[in-house]
């Protein structure tokens, strides 16, 4: 898809002359606009800017997007407990964390977003929901959908196709949802399973749920088709137009500030360092020669930082002054493989001369990297 400016839409109705004045003109009524970015973090960025800086008084506004493939988790949860964060390095998928609330998702170019914005007032999820059902049904009357108690959407009374998080300002609210079209469910249900073991946390867990794409009801779906069905129903219960504005997420004419927007929500301070305290307890089993050994390991974390280290190792496995230099090491450091990395390979290097020393030196520090 082209990137668009605002200013270049002009066959669009209803558009003011320049980019600004369309978000911040007194015209009353709905907007329809639609991302032409597939990266999260600026799209959520349109998300925190729409949020604080729009008039909807004036206009509530509905926001279509879509990502290439990446993990989104809610404001208050964990993300050791909510996915597989080394199988989200090895395939290259993003990891974000949003302003709202709610349970993890994962997102690819077959799973479309809708963000309704309104005032806290005219705050309605369940509003918005039957607005998407009723846009489906008219698309596909053979659908067998509804929205549940809990905001969800299933399809054929079991399967889950659409999730929903909110965020509620002071004076401003949004409601999100997403709509699984044809994502990749194998990469869906592989990468949204913790495989860490011992962690205790007061973090929000989301609820597991069987899905099922609408593709697979019938295969002539397209999210393409999905996004038009929806902004023509929201169009014509909000009387407007059903025009779709584009605009590109990185165009500090039309939304002043979203670049600064953009890269809070990369930073590991945001992403990870927000995560709620968490513990962990396990045991690593650890095989070396002949034997198994077990070496327990205790962690209290804080804003992603290791509060409180314990290493239970067998005795004399490691010389005590060595032992002593991690656990002094790995305390105040990121709960990171990235900087645990750099931290042991620092170490070894003051490491005595000794292959065996060498060895058991890797294999700790390999089973303490996975850890993370």
């Amino acid at each position: 898809m082209v990137l668009h400016s605002l200013k270049n839409c002009l066959w669009l109705p209803c558009v003011l002359r320049t980019p600004k004045a369309c978000f911040r003109s007194t015209a009353s009524g709905g907007l329809i606009i639609q991302s032409v970015s597939n990266d999260i973090y600026q799209n959520l960025a349109v998300e925190d800017w729409i949020h604080d800086h729009m008039d909807l008084e004036k206009r509530q506004v509905l926001f279509l997007w879509r990502n290439s493939p990446a993990v989104v988790i809610g404001r208050h949860q964990n993300p050791w407990q909510e996915c597989n964060l080394r199988l989200l390095r090895q395939k290259n998928i993003k990891l974000a964390r949003r302003r709202s609330g709610g349970g993890t998702v994962y997102h690819d170019l077959g799973n479309i977003n809708l963000t309704f914005f309104t005032t806290r007032k005219k705050y309605e999820r369940m509003e918005n929901l039957k607005l998407v059902v009723k846009a489906l049904k008219a698309l596909r009357p053979q659908l067998d959908v509804h929205v549940t108690d809990r905001f969800d959407i299933l399809l054929d009374r079991q399967y889950k196709i659409s999730g929903t998080a909110a965020k509620l300002g002071r004076t401003s609210a949004y409601h999100h949802c997403t709509l699984l079209c044809n994502a990749d469910k194998f990469v869906l249900s592989s990468v949204l399973k913790s495989p860490y073991k011992g962690l205790k946390s007061n973090a929000t867990p989301s609820t597991p749920a069987s899905v099922k794409n609408l593709f697979e009801e019938d295969p002539s779906l397209t999210p393409e088709m999905l996004l038009d069905a929806i902004a023509k129903e929201y169009a014509m219960q909000h009387q407007i137009d059903h025009h779709i504005t584009l605009i590109n997420p990185s165009d500090e004419t039309l939304l002043p500030g979203i670049n600064n927007k953009t890269k809070e929500l990369q930073t590991w301070e945001w992403v990870y360092g927000k995560t709620p305290k968490f513990s962990i307890s396990t045991c690593l089993n650890m095989a070396y020669k002949d034997s198994v050994l077990d070496v327990k390991v205790n962690m209290d974390v804080k804003h992603g930082r290791i509060e409180v280290c314990n290493i239970d190792l067998p005795e004399q496995w490691l010389p005590p002054g060595l032992y002593s230099k991690l656990v002094k090491s790995l305390t105040g450091s990121k709960f990171c493989p990235n900087e645990t990395t750099m931290l042991v390979t620092t170490l070894l290097r003051v490491c005595p001369q000794d292959d065996e020393l060498h060895s058991r030196w890797s294999l700790l520090c390999e089973n303490m990297i996975m850890l993370m």
